[in-house]
């Protein structure tokens, strides 16, 4: 019967079992709501003790658990490749957080001029700027 309903509606089947992921969403959000009930039992113990440190432990108790239940889970970094022209697949190799900086930086090395008046771009903002207020006097 199982082979039928893929064979029928392969996107319901696959809908209709279990998958790993909501497996994780349901387990932290057990997890966060059994903090949250323990929290709320610690306050409710320290009210009862008037003791002021088991209402503060109890309500960091309660807030992390509900910060743990509605967390998302942390998905693996895909790593990405480019195809090669004999048709192996090479490493993606990324300019990093400043990709634009380094590539002038090296272009500088090189003996390459970054831009064509070879100024920092704050330094061409001042330009501007001084010329702006040199033609408004």
């Amino acid at each position: 019967m199982e082979q039928a309903l893929y064979a029928e509606d392969p996107k319901f089947a696959s809908q209709m079992q279990g998958s790993a992921a909501r497996a994780r969403l349901r387990r932290s959000i057990a997890i966060g709501a059994g903090g949250v009930i323990a929290g709320l039992g610690l306050v409710v113990l320290g009210v009862a003790t008037v003791s002021i440190w088991w209402g503060a432990v109890g309500f960091a108790l309660m807030v992390s658990g509900v910060a743990y239940a509605i967390t998302p889970p942390k998905v693996p970094k895909v790593t990405l490749g480019a195809l090669a022209q004999d048709g192996s697949v090479r490493a993606h190799v990324s300019a990093g957080r400043f990709g634009k900086t380094r590539q002038a930086g090296k272009a500088a090395k090189a003996g390459k001029r970054p831009n064509p008046s070879g100024q920092t771009f704050m330094r061409r903002l001042e330009g501007r700027w001084d010329r702006r207020r040199q033609d408004g006097q």
